[in-house]
């Protein structure tokens, strides 16, 4: 898994977090004041990458939570049968086969480059790259 630790403190929204093993992204931030003997609590909202579900955690300021890395890579279509397509990628010439989303099953085809993530070790097709 290709994760980093960061301070609760330092995200932001839009910053990408690992909450219950999904790769989220953080849509609120809410920061309480300090109490008389305690740390500032934070609210965090976030909604999945993958399954699109709403998380929300409250955390102390000063932990360390797991913030995923995020690989953008290009890869070429080879073939596209039912809801998924093989495809080879531009760097490596590795050939997988990888879900295509339902927003893209009308642009997609062989030939064409998409723009795809690896996401805690799972690959998303994210659009169809343009110009070709």
């Amino acid at each position: 898994m290709t994760v980093k630790l960061v301070s609760v403190s330092s995200l932001k929204k839009g910053s990408y977090i690992v909450m219950d093993g999904a790769a989220c992204s953080v849509t609120d931030i809410q920061v309480s004041r300090p109490g008389k003997h305690g740390h500032a609590k934070c609210r965090i909202t976030a909604i999945g990458l993958l399954d699109g579900k709403k998380r929300v955690e409250v955390m102390p300021g000063h932990d360390n939570v797991e913030t995923p890395i995020i690989e953008k890579k290009t890869a070429q279509v080879l073939s596209v049968g039912g809801g998924t397509a093989n495809v080879m990628d531009i760097e490596t010439y590795e050939t997988f086969d990888i879900p295509i989303p339902d927003d893209l099953k009308e642009e997609i085809g062989e030939g064409k480059s998409v723009l795809y993530w690896v996401i805690l070790g799972e690959k998303v097709m994210k659009q169809v790259k343009s110009g070709e």
